[in-house]
């Protein structure tokens, strides 16, 4: 038999959406900067700090839904192009907010799908598809071309964005039980819904 359920999110405050905004913009203009900046010719500072971005859309997306952390991505994405226009060149500029918007969406996409799942399976595969997708954009767009030796920092930085991912587990976990609990609509209260059909069961 058929079942469904009905998950209704309160929408974010003008103030949440402001500071989820701020804090998206404040990562990714700054991994701009520390993008350009290698460690080696394996790595660069921005792959230290960049996913962090996946974690704040991930405890958004548990706390308010996927509506809510698209709408963050959406201005975040258009907030780190401007910024990074100022801190970075037009290029890298470009390409991250590409980059950014792409692997957001679809970070957002595969949490949601895996939400009722254990705990851990949705931010881990999630921010693992995100930061895959988000890292060959990223580096084919800004330094395609160049003089950059972009595939090997392509692969150094997506091995280590792969393993700081796996660490934002321990952040993650510790949320779950505060600021990334679900706010939930009351029952007879007139929200968005998001339906989703239960797995049929064996």
């Amino acid at each position: 038999m058929n079942t469904s359920s009905q998950t209704a999110f309160l929408p974010m405050t003008l103030r949440q959406l402001s500071v989820a905004v701020l804090i998206m913009c404040v990562i990714v203009a700054g991994s701009n900067v520390l993008v350009q900046y290698p460690v080696n010719r394996w790595l660069t500072w921005g792959a230290i700090t960049y996913p962090i971005a996946f974690l704040v859309a991930d405890v958004l997306n548990r706390r308010f839904g996927p509506s809510a952390a698209r709408r963050v991505a959406i201005f975040g994405f258009v907030a780190a192009v401007v910024v990074s226009f100022w801190v970075a060149t037009p290029r890298i500029a470009i390409a991250s907010g590409l980059a950014f918007l792409c692997a957001q969406l679809l970070d957002i996409h595969v949490f949601d799908r895996l939400r009722e799942q254990r705990w851990w399976r949705a931010p881990l595969i999630a921010g693992v598809a995100g930061a895959t997708l988000d890292t060959f954009i990223f580096f084919s767009v800004a330094f395609a071309g160049t003089a950059v030796p972009w595939v090997t920092l392509l692969f150094g930085d997506l091995a280590v964005k792969l393993f700081i991912n796996a660490t934002m587990l321990a952040p993650f976990r510790a949320f779950m039980w505060n600021i990334a609990r679900p706010a939930l609509a009351k029952p007879g209260t007139i929200q968005p819904v998001i339906v989703r059909p239960d797995k049929r069961s064996a």
